[in-house]
C-alpha cells in the first residue's frame, strides 16, 4: 500500500447515513414479512427437531418386537409367570415416550430462548 493511497475502510450496514435501524422484535410485533421470516423460520426448525425426535421414536418401537421373535431366550424368559417379551412390550414404550418428550421440549424452548436473543441483539445494535 502506497503511503498517497487512501486507507481502506470497512463499512457496516449501521454507520451509512440513513440506514434503517434493525427492529426485529418490532418486525415481529407487526407481523411484517421480515417478522413474519423470522417467525416462520423458528417454527420450521421446531418441526424439523419434532420430526428428527420422531423419526428416532418410531425407528426404536419396532426394534423391541424385533428383538422378541429373533431371541428366543428372550421369548421364552418369564418373570413371576410374566413374559419378559410381555413386560417389556408394555412397559419400554412409556419411558421412551416420556425421555423422548422430555428432549422436545428442552430442545424447542432453546430455540425460543435463541430466537429471543438474537432479537435483543438485533435491537441493541453492534
Amino acid at each position: 500500500m502506497t503511503p498517497d493511497a487512501p486507507r481502506r475502510e470497512r463499512v457496516v450496514l449501521s454507520q451509512r447515513r440513513g440506514a434503517r435501524p434493525v427492529r426485529t422484535r418490532a418486525e415481529v410485533a407487526e407481523q411484517t414479512e421480515v417478522g413474519e421470516h423470522l417467525v416462520r423460520g423458528l417454527v420450521r426448525a421446531q418441526l424439523g427437531l419434532a420430526l428428527r425426535i420422531g423419526l428416532g421414536v418410531a425407528a426404536l418401537f419396532p426394534a423391541i418386537p424385533l428383538i422378541g421373535f429373533t431371541v428366543d431366550d428372550f421369548a421364552s424368559a418369564t418373570v413371576f409367570g410374566i413374559g419378559v417379551n410381555w413386560i417389556v412390550l408394555a412397559l419400554a414404550p412409556y419411558p421412551i415416550l416420556y425421555l423422548a418428550g422430555r428432549l422436545y421440549i428442552r430442545l424447542a424452548e432453546q430455540a425460543e430462548r435463541d430466537f429471543i436473543a438474537l432479537m435483543d441483539d438485533e435491537e441493541r445494535g453492534p
